[in-house]
């Protein structure tokens, strides 16, 4: 007699280390997305506070400081509480357990060879100066992961590395204990996965100083367009301008909703005839209009600190329970269940 099988759920886990306040960045590559995803899917994200400590541990306030912020943040665009679980990684030791189980299952070559963890030893100069935290994040992530045993994990193309490297960790564990404890996880890959900063550089960061942040008040928005990187080549207003790498077009085509008028201006702008301060002009428009919103949001939640750290309080016991579960798995499996 077959039986059917239920497919599982889809679990999402996404997160930020609390670093700094959140920018367009954030909210075009991973924000507006958790809150749709927060209607269709069981959905886990994660103040990666420990996680930050591997880059910042002569600065501990810095990430201390900014988990409320980066929370009220969440709130502010939209993320629901009632229906994302919001949790603080550091108060959940079982990924730590997790982290030191997998460590056992990952060579120092395999670390070292990692794309991803290349490119950030070579931002931050690390050179062989390596924090041995730093180094091991791909098993931190994987614990992170299969904690929730998240089938989805919402991340940019530059990240890809590390999900396959989860993959690797949860097939060797698996084969190890000769069980499908472990579940492996899809890369979920935004469409606008990065804008630029308003410098024009590859990456709107927060220690470049290169961008628009959620919070911002009208003032700073303003300031900030007036500064974003345009076609160095159109001087005059009659020139010919250049869409290409031209930041201010780009975020009108992440934010602007009127894609008709949007299409025009680009055009016009392209056979010349349309300044520069015109398409900025269109620009402040757009921001001020979504970030509004956001802003007002934020100052409200901001008025009751404690209340929303009761919020983390709750999604972070509700997240270790799951994560218990997970590692009380884990453990029986490798028959270190005594008692």
């Amino acid at each position: 007699m077959s039986s059917i099988t239920t497919p599982p759920a889809t679990v999402i886990l996404t997160g930020d280390r609390p670093t700094g306040p959140l920018h367009l960045g954030h909210f075009v590559g991973s924000l507006r997305n958790r809150v749709a995803y927060q209607q269709q899917y069981q959905q886990f994200v994660m103040l990666a506070d420990a996680q930050a400590l591997t880059d910042n541990m002569e600065d501990t306030g810095k990430v201390h400081r900014n988990v409320i912020e980066v929370a009220l943040d969440y709130l502010a665009v939209g993320i629901d509480p009632t229906k994302t679980t919001i949790f603080i990684q550091s108060q959940v030791p079982e990924l730590t357990e997790l982290t030191f189980y997998y460590l056992n299952l990952v060579t120092v070559a395999r670390l070292e060879r990692n794309p991803t963890v290349k490119e950030e030893i070579r931002l931050r100069g690390f050179e062989r100066d390596i924090p041995a935290g730093f180094l091991t994040y791909p098993a931190s992530q994987a614990a992170d992961i299969s904690a929730f045993k998240a089938t989805l994990v919402p991340v940019g193309e530059d990240q890809i590395p590390m999900i396959e490297q989860t993959n690797e960790i949860v097939r060797r564990f698996n084969r190890l204990v000769q069980r499908d404890i472990l579940v492996e996880t899809k890369a979920l890959v935004p469409e606008i996965g990065r804008l630029p900063g308003i410098d024009g550089k590859a990456k709107m960061s927060k220690s470049l100083g290169n961008t628009i942040n959620l919070g911002d008040s009208a003032d700073q928005i303003r300031a900030a367009v007036k500064q974003v990187y345009t076609d160095p080549l159109h001087l005059l207003v009659a020139d010919p301008g250049h869409l290409e790498g031209n930041v201010a077009f780009l975020y009108l085509d992440a934010f602007d909703t009127d894609k008709v008028a949007l299409e025009e201006m680009k055009a016009h702008y392209v056979r010349g005839g349309l300044g520069d301060s015109v398409v900025k002009k269109r620009l402040d428009t757009v921001l001020q209009e979504m970030l509004a919103p956001i802003r007002a949001r934020r100052e409200e939640f901001a008025q009751d600190k404690g209340q929303v750290l009761q919020m983390l309080k709750e999604g972070t016991i509700n997240a270790r329970a799951v994560a218990a579960a997970t590692v009380d798995e884990v453990r029986r499996a490798l028959g270190l269940s005594y008692f």
